[in-house]
């Protein structure tokens, strides 16, 4: 079973096979997109919706209400953004105020990273 040398395609048939090819991933695309759009939407994890309890410190903060852990954090984010406490070099940093160095751990600053760490250490 003896194959034939192949030989180099031209460079016009070459440029010719290009715009198909990409025509052939777009409608690769479409039918993607709209298996998505008929897909049902996802449940919420239960246990991220489970009220948490909030340490006094933290309840400083956001208030003592028991809320999903999801709702923390929102609540953080809004904190911070109120008391514009992102750092102006580097905004994935926080600068602590009174309030969240005590949550932080006496940390004057922490990255948003950090912040969920720490943050998760007040609850339960």
């Amino acid at each position: 079973m003896a194959t034939a040398p192949k030989k180099p395609a031209a460079k016009t048939a070459v440029a010719a096979t290009k715009p198909a090819a990409a025509a052939k991933v777009a409608t690769k695309a479409a039918p993607k997109a709209a298996a998505k759009a008929d897909a049902p939407a996802r449940k919420p994890n239960a246990a991220f919706m489970k009220p948490m309890t909030i340490s006094p410190t933290l309840a400083a903060v956001i208030g003592t209400a028991a809320i999903p852990r999801t709702e923390v954090t929102k609540k953080v984010w809004e904190y911070i953004k109120k008391h514009d406490l992102q750092d102006a070099a580097n905004r994935r940093n926080i600068n602590a105020d009174d309030k969240l160095k005590a949550v932080f751990g006496g940390k004057a600053q922490v990255s948003m990273f950090e912040m969920t760490k720490l943050i998760s250490g007040h609850l339960s």
